[in-house]
């Protein structure tokens, strides 16, 4: 199992909340330094990685175990190199993670970029009240101290 002072290269997780830029981001970080980009809610839909369907949320509610056990042998490598966007940090151990990027957006533009998604008025307010109070964060500082 891999360490960060095992690892040849870092892995980097990119966090904040849904329409910050996350997978943007993280495709050209992985892009520019040659690492593997791993896309969670695109990994969670083609590989089956979902639990039940949440209606008021109206979306599939992530398996985290199923995650974590389909990702695990990549994080471990002591290659490294991995870049992640996922919009918490708090499922993942810490241990696999060297750097933890947390990108935050302006309420007005995260609004406009869910509404724009199909979200749900709901789910857009969950999304905002998150931004405005900085949850991810706080999330991510605690956890990376």
């Amino acid at each position: 199992m891999a360490t960060p002072e095992t690892r040849r290269k870092p892995n980097i997780l990119i966090t904040g909340s849904p329409g910050t830029g996350k997978s943007t981001l993280g495709q050209q970080v992985a892009d520019r330094l040659g690492f593997e980009f791993i896309e969670v809610s695109k990994e969670v839909r083609e590989n089956n990685l979902q639990g039940e369907f949440d209606e008021q949320y109206n979306c599939h509610v992530l398996d985290e175990d199923k995650l974590l056990d389909h990702i695990s042998e990549r994080m471990d490598s002591e290659n490294g190199g991995m870049v992640v966007d996922y919009h918490g940090c708090d499922l993942f151990p810490e241990r696999w993670f060297d750097v933890v990027a947390v990108l935050r957006c302006s309420t007005e533009k995260l609004y406009d970029r869910l509404q724009a998604r199909g979200y749900t008025e709901f789910k857009i307010k969950e999304n905002v009240e998150c931004e405005i109070f900085g949850s991810l964060l706080e999330e991510a500082k605690e956890s990376y101290r």
